[in-house]
């Protein structure tokens, strides 16, 4: 369940429990800044903040601040912590936020839920006074509506977090020794829309890879036998319809990936001249490099793209890295999504 939302949960279901919470990781760490998870009162741990002797130092504490009442802060260094049984040593620091009183701040965490659900934006403000007794503030705000002048951090500093979809942590000194003002800015962002039109092997493969690297998926076939979610991972929609339809209705934006893996070459053609205008970030189709040519002088010599169009096709589709197996061939799509999602340099073979 998305953390959000699960944190409402737990708080309208009556259940104990601290929230966990990095604000700062730096050196090699198990988990980056941002990531949450909820430990209960029995120091049971949904979400992780990357296993070992930080997690079990956090699920300890949990137990102590829900018995108290009070948040807590603590830093842990994984170069100094070290057991026989522990696993790997990552060797950086980490500071986390044990926070069991997010009850006052459940509309906050109601309205990141609410946001993600609608696929809008936002960033979340988690402020810490550090002291003899932490004090935790939590806000959302929407992207039209960042905090006016002399906010600390400022909206400037906010936007471009929100920006770059990155959380960062900004410290305050205060004149008072021992205080200060930390504040993790974190953008809440939908998760990315990814269109797998063909639900075949590759198709099976790619859902189950884009959903654990953070898509929501949607695979569209023509077959019901190759739309049936039992085929698919917790999570996933599969739709029975007309491929060219199914993709022509489908919601398209900035954070729409399309990848075309049907059965044939007039399914994939006709799947590619129902998305190749849209403002899509990337659109894959599979084939070899003659398929590709062919079609290219097919939709230029028809009008059904310019050049230029066409060429923002990712065809043949995939990260060059010697695929053959359908697994490998899904992680190439998988990669290279990541690439485009995550600015990279598009790599041709």
């Amino acid at each position: 369940m998305e953390i959000h939302q699960q944190i409402v949960d737990w708080l309208d279901t009556g259940r104990c429990f601290a929230l966990a919470t990095i604000l700062r990781a730096e050196g090699s760490t198990p988990q980056k800044v941002g990531v949450k998870a909820v430990i209960d009162a029995e120091g049971r741990i949904w979400g992780t903040l990357g296993g070992g002797l930080v997690e079990a130092e956090a699920q300890r504490r949990a137990v102590e601040v829900c018995r108290a009442q009070l948040p807590a802060v603590f830093d842990f260094d994984l170069a100094q912590a070290y057991a026989p049984d522990a696993g790997p040593i990552c060797g950086g620091t980490m500071r986390i936020l044990i926070d069991p009183t997010a009850a006052k701040d459940r509309a906050v965490y109601a309205q990141a839920a609410e946001a993600l659900r609608q696929r809008r934006r936002g960033v979340l403000l988690t402020s810490v006074r550090t002291g003899p007794q932490p004090e935790i503030q939590v806000e959302w705000f929407p992207p039209e509506a960042l905090p006016a002048e002399g906010h600390f951090p400022a909206a400037e500093a906010i936007g471009s977090c929100l920006q770059r979809e990155s959380p960062r942590l900004f410290v305050e000194s205060s004149q008072e020794p021992g205080e200060s003002t930390e504040v993790l800015v974190e953008p809440v962002i939908p998760r990315p829309l990814l269109l797998i039109a063909g639900g075949g092997h590759v198709g099976q493969a790619l859902a189950e890879q884009a959903t654990l690297i953070g898509f929501e998926v949607t695979v569209v076939d023509d077959r019901p036998e190759f739309a049936d979610p039992a085929l698919f991972p917790e999570g996933v929609t599969a739709r029975c319809g007309e491929i060219p339809q199914e993709v022509a209705a489908f919601p398209m934006g900035a954070d729409t990936y399309v990848v075309i893996v049907t059965r044939g070459h007039r399914q994939d053609a006709e799947a590619l001249a129902a998305c190749i205008h849209s403002p899509a970030a990337y659109v894959g189709m599979i084939g070899s490099r003659r398929k590709v040519d062919l079609l290219r002088k097919s939709f230029i010599e028809s009008g059904l793209a310019t050049p230029e169009e066409f060429d923002r096709v990712f065809a043949p589709i995939g990260l060059e890295i010697g695929a053959v197996t359908v697994p490998e061939i899904a992680t190439s799509i998988a990669a290279e999504l990541i690439a485009v999602r995550r600015g990279g340099e598009r790599v041709r073979g």
